[in-house]
């Protein structure tokens, strides 16, 4: 058996590749089409641009979907381990409702473009990587509380490790991004694909692009230890039949169906 085939780890697995896939291969159709820079554009720039638009939106759109069950399984995870831990498991819910708001995030930036509704890419990105750190630092905090347990010191090691480089990454973007779009550098930033080493603010705009790269693989870092947690995790399903055989079942449904016509014309 595969090390991916292992329990549930097939889950984080597709979700780290499907996400750097979804950064790398409009950023190479967006560079080999001459629409941005090769040199470390944003993100976002990669995806303004038809073809590549639309393969950033629709990827973007089903990383999502692949955090928001990663996240519900790593959720039902820990409330299985600790069904007596009054703290892990209301720090585990804000995690999960904190992780699903990160995830709507990520749809609204797959949707809503930063040169046609800036304000509304920029809200999607705050709940995508704001909202989103919060999410890892607890799931950090929670590796601690389940230490040694659990959870091996190295797990949460590297889980810490990734949230300073993390929130490092937050402080070094926005520090940056608020002197890049301040007016200090100009104006018509916004709409701005094409760079020249020669103009002002080259250096402010290069820390800014390099800060986004790195807080986005940092999301992707820390999805990528979940893969060994996920291993221990299998799915059952279950099968019940109410009745000797599937005649009887299907007569009972009908009578079921007349007692509610009955009673709700009474």
């Amino acid at each position: 058996m595969w090390w991916f085939q292992q329990g549930l780890s097939i889950l984080p697995s597709a979700l780290v590749i499907w996400s750097s896939a979804s950064f790398l291969l409009p950023y190479i159709t967006a560079v080999l089409l001459s629409h941005v820079d090769p040199l470390v554009p944003y993100i976002s720039d990669t995806g303004t641009t038809p073809p590549e638009r639309c393969l950033f939106g629709v990827m973007l759109n089903i990383t999502a979907a692949l955090g928001i069950a990663t996240m519900y399984v790593r959720y039902k995870q820990v409330s299985a381990l600790n069904p007596e831990e009054p703290k892990i498991l209301r720090l585990n819910a804000i995690g999960v409702v904190l992780g699903m708001i990160s995830c709507f995030g990520l749809c609204i930036i797959a949707n809503f473009q930063k040169s046609t509704l800036f304000a509304l890419h920029v809200t999607g990105a705050v709940l995508t990587f704001g909202i989103g750190a919060i999410y890892i630092l607890i799931q950090t905090i929670l590796s601690y509380k389940m230490q040694p347990g659990i959870h091996g010191k190295d797990i949460f090691v590297i889980r810490l490790t990734i949230v300073l480089w993390c929130f490092l990454s937050i402080v070094s973007m926005f520090v940056s991004s608020m002197t890049l779009y301040s007016g200090f550098c100009g104006t018509g930033l916004v709409q701005k694909l094409h760079w020249n080493p020669q103009e002002k603010c080259y250096a402010v705009h290069i820390m800014s692009t390099v800060s986004e790269w790195s807080l986005a693989f940092s999301f992707v870092s820390f999805f990528l230890t979940y893969i060994r947690d996920f291993q221990k995790i299998s799915l059952r399903t279950e099968a019940l039949l109410h009745g000797h055989n599937l005649y009887h079942i299907h007569q009972q449904l009908i009578a079921d169906e007349q007692g509610v016509l009955i009673t709700g014309s009474t």
